[in-house]
């Protein structure tokens, strides 16, 4: 079944920089091998924390092979396709080669905060021509807008071929339970923050996509199929043991702390393009601790 694909843990990977901002492909290979051989269930490019909206059309398209090619059909390869104008997204599409993708991840349009009729009709569009099955992403502390439980649920039962899950990063439990009890069976509730993906899987939530995942990818892939295992005297200790790093990742930004983490690792530099900066001094070396400890 296509949603068993995408059950567990995903990771939104990085975009690895070398310092003079040119795509750093050696260590996106590298960090691939790293994620893929510590056992993630699958990996999603070109998301937020892989900084796409610095990339060019052509890096998004040379960061998209390099991953194909290193991952190798290994685990499954999840596209992200979004935008805030609906028929440019529906270029992109028809532009891209599926052969080796097995999703796309849409983002909810942003800065022009459509009402409810036009996220549905927005997606609705993008379920028409979509030649593989869409993941919706929901998170409204970037986008400005947030999907409505009673939309996602629309959605999800009016395409039950066409969507198979939703990215839900809103962080309101009440709108995620609701997705949850009304949902399709197949439909799969994918966490979007790592900090309360063990909650969310608690109340029926199938996974994450994760971006601690990056650097810890055994030890979070490991806390995911422990909690849907429900073995959750097993998860809650890898939970708690990962949370302060979750925390630090996240205090100065995104993807500025998981590149800091993995630089400690020895797996990627750490840079990111411009609006984003490094995180701090302090940030940094309370990381290698946090690390260390590890």
């Amino acid at each position: 079944m296509v949603n068993k694909k995408f059950t567990g843990t995903g990771v939104a990977i990085v975009t690895p920089f070398r310092k003079d901002d040119s795509v750093d492909f050696n260590s996106l290979t590298k960090l691939i091998e790293h994620l893929i051989t510590n056992n993630v269930d699958y990996l999603v490019v070109l998301g937020t924390t892989g900084e796409t909206p610095t990339l060019s059309k052509d890096e998004k398209k040379a960061v998209t092979n390099c991953v194909i090619e290193a991952t190798n059909r290994r685990v499954p390869v999840v596209v992200g396709i979004g935008g805030y104008n609906t028929q440019e997204v529906i270029n992109k599409i028809k532009k891209t080669n599926f052969d080796e993708i097995d999703a796309i991840l849409s983002v909810a349009p942003y800065y022009n905060k459509p009402n409810q009729k036009g996220l549905y009709t927005h997606y609705q569009t993008i379920a028409s021509i979509s030649p593989v099955p869409v993941i919706i992403y929901n998170v409204p502390g970037r986008t400005g807008c947030n999907i409505s439980a009673e939309t996602t649920l629309r959605l999800a039962h009016d395409f039950t071929h066409q969507f198979v899950g939703i990215k839900e990063a809103s962080g309101n439990f009440a709108q995620i339970m609701k997705i949850i009890q009304d949902k399709p069976d197949d439909f799969l509730v994918i966490s979007g923050d790592d900090a309360i993906t063990l909650p969310m899987i608690s109340a029926g939530a199938s996974g994450v996509i994760s971006v601690i995942a990056n650097a810890f990818p055994r030890q979070f892939s490991d806390m995911v199929r422990y909690a849907l295992a429900m073995k959750f005297d097993e998860a809650r200790a890898i939970h708690y043991k990962l949370l302060e790093v979750i925390e630090n990742l996240f205090i100065e930004g995104s993807p500025a702390g998981i590149k800091a983490a993995l630089n400690i690792l020895g797996i990627t530099q750490n840079h990111v393009r411009l609006p984003l900066t490094t995180v701090s001094r302090s940030t940094y070396n309370r990381l290698a601790e946090l690390i260390k400890s590890i």
